[in-house]
């Protein structure tokens, strides 16, 4: 049976109903995103883009995937560590996460969205090694997150200076 950070066993329907607390939270941030985009596509398809700039049918399919990811890494530590300093770390990411989307989407701010995202890369970074000293399983699920936003970061900023 897993321990907490004070050393007491973790049940596991309480196991259970921390990992349905973290995917809660990404969902929040999902829906965030999701509310962002609304009414967007046709703005989106009508910016000048780079021509490797990924089909919008994309990005709902890889988001899911990356949500997962990003909830059971959160989980896993928790399981681990409970929730300190390393999971704030994991929060501030979730939350920089949400304000991307309606930043670049619904405010339609390509510059401001571009620096949002070079902050929320660096506190994945900042999540992937503390995570890493935690579980290294944990941190190996964020990886293909934080690959997936540099390469967001470079359309961010493709898209920003093709529609300046």
């Amino acid at each position: 049976m897993e321990k907490s950070q004070d050393g007491s066993p973790i049940s596991g329907r309480r196991s259970r109903w921390a990992l349905a607390g973290f995917a809660a939270a990404v969902f929040v941030a999902a829906a965030i995103g999701v509310l962002g985009v609304q009414g967007t596509t046709e703005e989106y398809a009508s910016l000048r883009q780079p021509g490797w700039a990924p089909p919008s049918w994309l990005f709902g399919p890889v988001w899911t995937v990356l949500y997962a990811l990003i909830a059971v890494a959160g989980w896993l530590v928790w399981r681990r560590v409970g929730f300190g300093p390393t999971l704030w770390a994991w929060t501030a990411q979730l939350v920089l996460n949400a304000i991307w989307t309606p930043l670049f989407f619904g405010a339609g701010r390509y510059g401001l969205a571009f620096a949002e995202i070079v902050v929320m890369w660096l506190a994945i970074g900042l999540t992937v090694v503390l995570f890493a000293r935690v579980s290294r399983a944990a941190a190996a699920l964020l990886l293909p997150y934080w690959a997936w936003v540099t390469f967001a970061a470079a359309l961010n900023l493709s898209i920003w200076q093709l529609n300046s």
